[in-house]
């Protein structure tokens, strides 16, 4: 039988890991000089040990007092329920299914009419230059920025509806579309994860070395036309992207 060496964990990653175990059981905040004489290391280890906790968003820096546990609760982004008919439909908003009554504000919104980047003009069968109706906003729950959004709709479809006003109205541009006759009966969602743009970290007020999924959704009505397309940067320390749904 072939012996494989023994991998030992580096310890600034086991001091991380009971670090973690602590945060969930609401015994620790974390601090470069309680780490040195808990765990009797140095200062560069120490470091090395919160800026693992601050990589996967347990932890945040702030400048000139010290690292703290994050207290911002994640949002459990419940992809499917979120989108039902049933919600939008109803008057309430598709964030109804993830933040129950947390304050939700959005910011930072315009609404404009332009082209589209050729690959959305495409999904949304825009040619020969063809605008766009365009919603950018940023939403903030709990006074945190955590997503920001661009949304692209065929601008000769929603002309003259409140879809092309600041506030759209119980349930939203899905509940607009609908009573314009373009209900959406159909969507689908591409997410994938990277490091931020400059502007994006900004926007969202990420923490260094925090990465952010992005989103790509498609509405589709029911003759088989992309009535939307929108395109989300998510804040990934801030979310738990949770998909519950029958076998």
């Amino acid at each position: 039988m072939t012996s494989h060496p023994r991998v030992t964990q580096p310890k600034y990653q086991r001091i991380a890991d009971d670090l973690k175990r602590e945060i969930d059981a609401g015994r620790y905040r974390p601090g470069e000089n309680d780490l040195m004489a808990t765990y009797g290391v140095a200062r560069m280890t120490a470091r090395q040990a919160l800026g693992v906790l601050q990589g996967e968003g347990i932890a945040e820096a702030r400048r000139g007092v010290g690292v703290f546990v994050r207290e911002f609760r994640p949002i459990r982004r419940r992809g499917i329920q979120r989108l039902s008919g049933r919600t939008w439909g109803g008057g309430a908003s598709v964030w109804s299914a993830d933040i129950a009554s947390r304050e939700l504000t959005v910011d930072q919104l315009s609404v404009t009419e332009r082209e589209a980047p050729e690959q959305i003009a495409a999904v949304l069968g825009l040619k020969g230059g063809e605008p766009a109706c365009v919603r950018s906003r940023r939403f903030v729950l709990d006074g945190k920025p955590v997503l920001i959004s661009d949304s692209y709709l065929p601008a000769v479809l929603v002309a003259g509806s409140r879809i092309t006003d600041p506030d759209t109205g119980p349930g939203g541009t899905y509940a607009r579309l609908a009573e314009l006759g373009h209900k959406p009966v159909h969507f689908q969602e591409q997410i994938r994860s990277r490091m931020p743009a400059g502007d994006e970290a900004e926007r969202l007020a990420l923490a260094p070395g925090t990465p952010v999924f992005l989103v790509h959704r498609v509405a589709f009505a029911e003759d088989g036309q992309a009535v939307e397309v929108n395109e989300m940067v998510l804040d990934s320390a801030s979310y738990i992207l949770e998909y519950d749904f029958d076998a």
